[in-house]
């Protein structure tokens, strides 16, 4: 490990330290979960049996793994760790580890780079990585819960293999907490019973850390029976955790099938559900960014040009919930679930998006007819550039007889087919009207 940035020592005989540390898997063979990277054709697999790692970005929900896995990776490999929240370090920080990773690698030996919610780094620090990463002075592990697409730069991005990361099902939280009980130094000298499956898979909501943490928070409040045993129940839980009902995993939904049934009851223009569903998800400590990215595509995927103020206001609720934060933020995201629950919907943009995509993807021809190419010189105006293109503002109504398609490509297939709700009602009067006018004579 790195002296620059220290880990703590072994937790493996460290009775004092958390259980999710003391029972943390030492190869893959023992993680929970993830078998689309680490079963038997699963690429994070393959790199460990060839011990030569790219450098990835982990994307998923926490407690699923992401530090686990950097952590095995420097161990399996025999990397030089070392680890920065990226909350808390800055350009200065990444330069040193850049430096002591450059001396280190004249000495044969490789650094391995863990930044935390690297999705924080702002463009300069992740400009810093860049050389190194490609120059494979480190390697680097990022770990995130938000989309790295939106939250990483292209320039990064474009080194790094992105790897998404699953919450972990029922099954997967049972057999880790079975394992701890049975290979953990301090529990496995204890008789302990757990009463309440059920329960305690529901608060864990997928999410290996939470929980361990809940089993070793209820162990202290406990009782032992007459017999020594210790018997979790779902009294101990609630008291351990202070919560009294799941909050983001009732029944075994994930955090998936949440954002899910909110999406539906904006679609649906149910604004009491969808107030429902945001509550039940800021409650459960999502982040409210997460919620309003959503908000942002919902609003241009389902409402669209039935009401176009829809998306401005969507995006200035995201810029508010980057302003301000919670708790105050749920106010804007209230008033942002109400208007797009309410207003007028349309899904005609993005489903002329997906029909045109299709044509375009089958092989058509997307040569641009000269009429319609640009003519800032000379020569290109001689080879027909721009020639007889007809001017729309020239005309009455603003609207002439023009093909805007490829010579080859027949057009006849109506890709933006408006409703009538809202604003786009209109819309559909005016182009059909120009529909009849530019296929009268065929």
């Amino acid at each position: 490990m790195s002296e620059l940035f220290p880990e703590p020592e072994d937790t493996k005989q460290n009775i004092n330290a958390p259980l999710a540390d003391r029972i943390r898997p030492r190869n893959i063979d023992e993680m929970a979960g993830q078998q689309h990277l680490i079963g038997e054709d699963g690429p994070l697999r393959q790199f460990f049996e060839e011990r030569d790692f790219p450098s990835m970005i982990f994307w998923g929900p926490p407690g699923v793994g992401k530090t686990t896995f950097a952590l095995m990776i420097a161990d399996h490999a025999d990397y030089d760790f070392t680890r920065l929240s990226a909350v808390e370090s800055g350009v200065k920080d990444v330069r040193k580890v850049i430096a002591q990773a450059e001396i280190l690698r004249k000495r044969g030996k490789k650094t391995l780079l863990f930044i935390d919610e690297i999705h924080r780094f702002n463009k300069s620090q992740q400009d810093a990585l860049l050389h190194a990463v490609e120059k494979g002075i480190i390697t680097l592990i990022g770990a995130t819960t938000e989309n790295p697409s939106f939250e990483v730069n292209s320039a990064l991005l474009s080194r790094c293999q992105v790897y998404r990361l699953r919450l972990l099902t029922n099954d997967d939280i049972k057999n880790l907490i079975e394992r701890a009980l049975k290979d953990d130094e301090v529990l496995k000298t204890r008789d302990i019973e757990i009463k309440d499956w059920d329960f305690l898979l529901t608060i864990s909501a997928g999410d290996a850390r939470t929980a361990l943490n809940a089993l070793e928070l209820s162990l202290k409040l406990a009782g032992r029976t007459k017999n020594n045993k210790i018997v979790i129940t779902r009294e101990f839980l609630e008291k351990a955790l202070q919560q009294k009902t799941a909050h983001y995993d009732k029944a075994g939904e994930s955090h998936y099938d949440t954002i899910s049934a909110f999406i539906k009851s904006l679609r649906g223009s149910d604004p009491d559900a969808a107030m429902f569903w945001l509550v039940k998800m800021l409650e459960a400590g999502e982040d409210p960014k997460f919620i309003a990215r959503r908000m942002v595509i919902f609003a241009s995927e389902d409402i669209g040009n039935a009401d176009p103020f829809a998306v401005s206001l969507a995006v200035s609720i995201f810029d508010a919930v980057n302003l301000i934060g919670m708790p105050e933020a749920a106010i804007n995201l209230a008033q942002g679930v109400t208007y797009l629950a309410s207003t007028a919907k349309s899904n005609a943009s993005y489903k002329a998006l997906r029909t045109t995509e299709a044509i375009v993807r089958s092989g058509v021809s997307l040569t641009v007819p000269l009429h319609l190419r640009n003519a800032p010189t000379k020569l290109m105006k001689q080879e027909g550039y721009g020639k007889e293109y007809k001017y729309p503002h020239d005309f009455k109504g603003k609207f002439v007889k023009e093909n805007y398609f490829p010579d080859e490509y027949d057009h006849k297939q109506t890709f933006y087919k408006p409703g009538n709700e809202g604003k786009e009602g209109k819309f559909k009067q005016r182009l059909d009207m120009f529909w009849d006018e530019r296929y009268e004579d065929e």
